[in-house]
């Protein structure tokens, strides 16, 4: 098991740029822990298939949020205002990238140049 970002103190956006549904919906998760736990898992599920590169990894996890967005605004009152169903698509990428900087493994350490 790796130690993920998250065990390292990092815990709420902080040099990270998000949209207000990406922001709205990582709110959400701040309150609704077995949301953010379901998140935490799936994260760890992608990022065990070493053959994906870390930008298919965000886009795969761009297009679950922006469908999780869109399935739970209705039935949560935090999200409700959003309204995204009447919407074209959101970029959801930031929080993806985000997300997967918090709970994924630790960057490896780059090799020193010339050695």
């Amino acid at each position: 098991m790796f130690k993920s970002n998250a065990a390292l103190g990092v815990s709420a956006p902080s040099k990270m740029s998000l949209n207000r549904y990406e922001q709205a919906l990582f709110d959400y998760w701040e309150r609704a822990l077995d949301e953010r736990r379901h998140w935490q898992a799936k994260v760890a599920e992608l990022t065990r298939n070493p053959g994906l590169p870390p930008g298919e990894l965000a886009r795969a996890l761009e297009r679950e949020l922006w469908d999780h967005l869109v399935e739970r605004t209705p039935h949560v009152p935090a999200l409700r205002n959003l309204n995204p169903a009447g919407l074209s698509r959101v970029s959801m990428l930031n929080l993806a990238e985000y997300m997967l900087r918090l709970w994924g493994p630790p960057p490896k350490p780059k090799k020193p140049a010339g050695g």
